[in-house]
């Protein structure tokens, strides 16, 4: 089973932050939201920082964070085995996606929702 942390996730479900977590349990990801904010998300526990997530190893993480909150992030994404680190419409700038390659990660600058064949509309 593939893994995903969502880094972002809402509990909001019209915003793409929650959409994605749906749309990767549909699609049979182990999921894993993250926000610092939120206990419970689609009913799945949340995690307060990627570091906190249990697998040592994740297929993908999706960004859903401006890019200053992104910036923050990475680091702690780096400290994880991450296959591809998607960086959602809106969450990525030139400065972010230098840092993460920097740091080794594989990015890709897509919608990880339609890339995983979902509807971002849903």
């Amino acid at each position: 089973m593939k893994t995903i942390a969502i880094i972002g996730a809402s509990r909001d479900r019209s915003k793409f932050g929650n959409k994605a977590v749906r749309v990767f349990i549909e699609k049979g990801y182990t999921v894993y939201p993250v926000n610092p904010k939120e206990i419970e998300i689609e009913g799945l526990k949340v995690y307060r920082s990627i570091l906190e997530v249990p697998e040592t190893h994740l297929d993908m993480v999706s960004l859903y964070l401006p890019p200053p909150l992104g910036l923050q992030a990475v680091e702690d994404i780096s400290q994880k085995k991450v296959g591809e680190l998607w960086l959602n419409p809106g969450s990525a700038s030139d400065e972010l996606v230098e840092k993460a390659e920097g740091l080794g990660l594989t990015v890709i600058q897509a919608c990880s929702i339609v890339g995983v064949g979902g509807n971002p509309n849903v």
